[in-house]
């Protein structure tokens, strides 16, 4: 399986979801904190391929959802400045492996990508109930309680 370079934030419910469904594909982490971690414009950049820029933001960040920053409105430049002063705003995870760069956790793009199946044996699921005979085996993440 794939070495996988992580950015998460620490403390992101999401993240962490995401971190445990790779690490039982079968994948390691290398895990960063996106809050701290050496970034420049242009490695920040890497992540977002050809994305439009509104992409490249959560949308769920304070400043977008307070409307002080509109990602829509904002070119090249000034989105990976704002985004590098509040990385709370950059869409996540950040991802690595190989030569590649993705931003987000977008499960189809992940499996076509690395593989996103569970490493568990057809035994160990029909042991527990959870085998649907000759089907994938994709990690859901696990439902908050």
């Amino acid at each position: 399986m794939a070495e996988v370079i992580f950015y998460g934030l620490t403390g992101c419910t999401a993240n962490a979801k995401q971190r445990l469904q790779l690490q039982a594909a079968g994948h390691s982490l290398i895990e960063r904190d996106l809050a701290t971690a050496p970034l420049s414009a242009a490695e920040l950049r890497a992540f977002f391929g050809d994305k439009e820029v509104g992409a490249w933001f959560n949308r769920r960040a304070v400043a977008v959802k307070s409307g002080a920053v509109t990602p829509d409105d904002l070119d090249e430049a000034a989105a990976l400045a704002a985004m590098l002063a509040d990385r709370d705003l950059i869409r996540r995870p950040l991802l690595e492996s190989g030569d590649r760069r993705e931003a987000g956790f977008d499960p189809a793009t992940l499996h076509a990508w690395i593989g996103l199946t569970s490493q568990e044996s057809c035994d160990d699921k029909h042991a527990r109930g959870q085998c649907d005979h000759g089907h994938q085996h994709f990690v859901k993440p696990p439902v908050a309680a």
